[in-house]
């Protein structure tokens, strides 16, 4: 199994890198994480015009047809720029959710116009009981003469505030288990659908509460058959889980480049202190955690795109690692730094807080270990 890259994916790799250097810079993404949207239409024109927005889907719908590996290249670069705005809710997220549950017309009619920007998505799915299976999924969904009812909360909607969307996971048969769960598209500006803005410690995510009260939704708004939500949602968020680690892969291997190099100027009694040994070692674990992360990233990443039976067990070892390995990373980076790596003028905490944020985001390490214990059967 080879895990190198490409050419293509070199040059997808060289030209994101170069894109977000000139078009995102931390002081632009300083000034969009204090705006509501986190995003300016010029510039998720731009990320539209590089094809981006419509990086894996099919060629059928506007999409560059590419796969899990090739989004890896793009994501670990957003990361490495704490890129903000609704890239991940919209392609990764509703995107996604409409491309694996939705019918042909739904397709045909969103994908290619989020593929060109025209339109947001974003997905709903995890309520005030935070949890993450499907028993959690426990908002009604009432049918009746083809049409539903939809009522309850949704906590934790990424950038619901700008999305033309909402793809809601919702019961439509009484129950915990998977039967019953159905995903439905709704728009944001429905009568009964509220949105609040939610404080957060990352403020590049935009993170919000939806209420739906007495929702009305057409038999048109169901994506994929009523009750047989729960499969195409558990493969969206595998697939999402993979692309959060590689964001957290760049961001790490940026929080290492940063601190190696304050190491090589910054003085302490007549020398750099990267000459001495302590520092070394801290660096040096640094790195075998960003490398590790990237390895059983790209792994994950190569399980989605080949479809292995292994896939969710590959998800799940990724994620438990990685969760942890960039949270000590850039608190690692900030010891190094010392004095600076605390203040608000330094971008580590940027990384840090997009490293504590994204640990929690679709489980943490101690809810993926114990998903690895049940797929292999512990």
């Amino acid at each position: 199994m080879n895990f190198g890259f490409n050419d293509e994916q070199e040059l997808l790799r060289s030209t994101a890198r170069k894109f977000f250097e000139n078009e995102c810079p931390s002081e632009t993404v300083r000034r969009l994480m204090d705006s509501p949207e986190g995003m300016t239409p010029e510039l998720w024109g731009k990320l539209a015009e590089q094809g981006w927005l419509g990086l894996v889907f099919p060629d059928a719908y506007d999409g560059m047809g590419l796969g899990f590996v090739d989004l890896t290249v793009l994501m670990e670069e957003m990361g490495r720029a704490v890129v903000p705005g609704p890239y991940f809710s919209t392609v990764l997220l509703g995107g996604l959710a409409i491309l694996e549950a939705g019918s042909e017309a739904q397709k045909k009619e969103w994908l290619p116009r989020i593929a060109s920007g025209a339109k947001r998505v974003t997905l709903a799915w995890m309520e005030p009981s935070a949890t993450l299976g499907p028993a959690g999924v426990t908002l009604e969904a009432r049918g009746a003469g083809g049409s539903y009812t939809l009522s309850g909360t949704k906590l934790f909607v990424p950038d619901a505030n700008t999305a033309d969307a909402i793809v809601v996971a919702a019961r439509t048969n009484a129950g915990t288990g998977e039967d019953g769960v159905s995903l439905f598209l709704v728009p944001r500006t429905a009568g009964g659908v509220e949105v609040k803005l939610l404080p957060t410690m990352d403020q590049t995510r935009k993170l919000c509460e939806v209420t739906l009260t007495g929702v009305t939704l057409g038999p048109e708004a169901v994506l994929g058959a009523p009750g047989l939500g729960w499969t195409p949602l558990a493969r969206v968020l595998d697939r999402a889980t993979v692309a959060l680690c590689a964001e957290m892969c760049g961001g790490a291997q940026k929080v290492l480049d940063m601190t190696v190099e304050y190491a090589k100027i910054r003085q302490a009694f007549g020398k750099p202190i990267g000459s001495y040994q302590g520092v070394k070692h801290k660096a040096a674990d640094m790195l075998v955690e960003v490398e590790n992360s990237k390895s059983i990233t790209y792994y994950a990443a190569w399980a989605m795109d080949e479809g292995v039976a292994e896939g969710p067990l590959a998800v799940s070892m990724a994620k438990a690692y990685v969760s942890d390995a960039y949270r000590r990373v850039s608190a690692a980076g900030i010891q190094l730094h010392g004095g600076i790596g605390f203040t608000w003028e330094h971008d580590l905490h940027l990384y840090f807080k997009r490293a504590k944020g994204s640990e929690f985001t679709f489980g943490d390490a101690t809810y993926h270990r114990e998903r690895v214990a049940q797929l292999v059967n512990l």
